[in-house]
């Protein structure tokens, strides 16, 4: 609910502070006393247009600040995100303001965060509705109309299902268009996966091969010079005169005799020994090696060939053989899913069917039950209405559907089913039908809306609701009429309500008091909560524009029948 309305610096108004109660607020004064200025400041909160001729004459600025003690639940999840995402708290209340300089610039805060103008019409229409001759109204919206309905009718859990369903018929065209795209670029993909799998597999790579091929191209690369180098170690150790095995015999004949004398030559010996098996190892590999060692032309072509082989595969499919063949499987995987994207196709498209065929029935019993429940709708709302002084008030309700290919029967759908409405309203006679939204005047439509919030009171989840000009052309019977439909709908939502009528005003709970005033030659507005003997001057006035003992009689009458 709307807990207090700060002005400071606008129009007339110095500086007040308005706080309002749970239930059924009225606002009184005279005529020009500043209380269609009230409405103007609020509407500021709420995101309304502002121009720096609001700032009173000699102020730099006009503030206004609104504090809501209000549900997050009660906020449209899209709101309640931004909030969140701003790091917004509104746990202990949410204050919309605006500031406006004598420059025409305007600023936009919640709960001192500022924000754009458009973020507080985001947040206030989930919050408040201003009926009268302002645009802030969300039973204008053809969307919230179509909500209302559903929820007075007690139709959101079907519509519930066809949300689902909508959402999975979305779901599926989605998969089945990324599929079609796919399906005419598949034949140039598998021609490009087949023929990359192809050339990798064969190339009959092994992990290992590359290292090994380095190294022979390495070696026949090398043969020559290795060949010359085998000879001579081979001469040199074993072939020459002066082979180093030929001379070591010498050596070892020498040692063993020096060993047969004295036995310390033994390790020596022993050394000698020993070491001339290896060497004659060595010699036998040698003379093998440099035998074998043939460069051969063609063979050193073929592991070049293969070599840049490799490495081509590499700058196509990755750094190392492994990743080639990792490619490979990944190709192949891929080729089976493009090849089995057909009959996953057919069974998408039959799933849709399914889903479009569930989504039209469904949503057909909802259109139904909206088309019953609109004509009672109707004719609640015309009793309404004359019961409001517009006797030849004429309502309607206007469902229709748009053409295209959500249902199989050939109509568009959206999460709320297959029907757009308008709320249609004639309120004199000869005038035809028209959308509300077009309504002209502010008192009928402010009281077209009290009809239909006293019809709908239940089903509609803002909480609080601002009537202006509702007692245009009215009195009598017709103002105790509306002063009792805002007291019954004050149950449902807090109701804070400007009027001349006595009779709208002894049903208020909170009764508050505007005057203009001067004071030290200036003008400004006072706001006054008044009660007891003070309010019952205030409807005596109200009734014979003066107080009299007459006014106070009657005063005391009508508010001992509001109660």
């Amino acid at each position: 609910m709307l807990r207090v309305l700060h002005i400071k610096n606008f129009s007339i108004i110095d500086d007040v502070n308005m706080e309002f109660g749970e239930g059924f607020n009225v606002i009184t004064g005279e005529t020009g006393a500043g209380k269609s200025i009230i409405i103007d400041a609020l509407c500021l909160t709420l995101g309304e247009r502002a121009t720096n001729e609001i700032v009173r004459s000699g102020e730099k600025e006009a503030v206004v600040a609104a504090f809501f003690d209000i549900s997050p639940e009660l906020l449209q999840p899209a709101t309640t995100q931004f909030l969140k995402d701003f790091g917004i708290n509104i746990d202990e209340g949410l204050i919309l303001k605006r500031i406006i300089s004598t420059q025409g610039k305007s600023r936009a805060f919640v709960n001192g965060s500022m924000v754009n103008v458009q973020t507080l019409s985001d947040i206030s229409k989930s919050i408040i509705d201003v009926h009268g001759q302002y645009e802030h109204q969300s039973l204008l919206a053809s969307d919230k109309q179509l909500d209302l309905l559903d929820a007075y009718g007690g139709f959101l859990g079907i519509r519930q299902d066809v949300r689902k369903m909508y959402n999975s018929l979305y779901a599926l065209r989605q998969q089945t268009s990324k599929l079609i795209l796919e399906e005419k670029e598949k034949a140039q993909k598998l021609d490009l996966l087949r023929y990359q799998t192809s050339e990798i597999e064969s190339a009959n790579l092994n992990t290992s091969e590359e290292e090994e091929l380095a190294d022979e191209i390495k070696i026949l690369g090398h043969a020559s010079r290795l060949a010359e180098l085998a000879n001579e170690t081979y001469d040199a150790l074993y072939s020459s005169d002066s082979a180093c095995i030929t001379r070591l015999s010498g050596i070892l004949n020498s040692l063993r005799e020096i060993s047969s004398i004295d036995s310390k030559a033994n390790d020596a010996l022993k050394a000698v020994e020993n070491a001339l098996p290896l060497l004659e190892e060595t010699g036998y590999f040698l003379r093998d090696y440099k035998d074998n060692l043939n460069y051969d032309p063609d063979r050193f072509e073929q592991l070049q060939d293969r070599l840049e082989l490799i490495k081509s595969l590499k700058r196509k499919y990755g750094s190392s053989i492994q990743e080639i063949l990792d490619y490979r499987d990944r190709a192949a995987v891929e080729i089976e899913k493009l090849q089995h994207a057909e009959e996953e196709l057919e069974g998408l498209q039959k799933e849709l069917e399914r889903i479009k065929h569930d989504l039209t029935e469904t949503a057909h019993s909802l259109s139904k039950k909206r088309v019953s429940m609109a004509k009672k709708i109707e004719a609640e709302v015309v009793l309404q209405l004359s019961e409001l002084s517009m006797i030849n008030a004429r309502f309607s309700i206007l469902i229709e559907q748009e053409k295209g290919d959500d249902t199989t029967d050939g109509l568009k759908a959206s999460q709320k089913g297959i029907d757009s409405i308008e709320f249609l309203i004639s309120p004199n006679i000869g005038e035809n039908l028209k959308p509300l939204s077009k309504t002209a005047s502010g008192g009928e439509l402010s009281r077209i809306m009290l009809a239909l919030k006293s019809i709908m009171a239940k089903g509609d989840n803002i909480p609080v609701l601002i009537f202006d000009e509702i007692d245009a052309g009215i009195g009598g019977k017709t103002a105790e009429t509306v002063g009792q439909k805002l007291k019954h709908l004050s149950s449902h939502h807090q109701i804070i309500c400007i009027t001349h009528l006595p009779q709208i005003a002894a049903y208020a709970d909170r009764h508050l008091k505007i005057e203009k005033k001067v004071r030290k030659e200036r003008t400004i507005v006072e706001v006054t909560r008044i009660e007891k003997d003070e309010r019952t001057a205030e409807i005596a006035r109200m009734l014979s524009g003066k107080i009299s003992e007459v006014s106070l009689k009657h005063a005391k009458e009508i508010l001992k029948k509001s109660k």
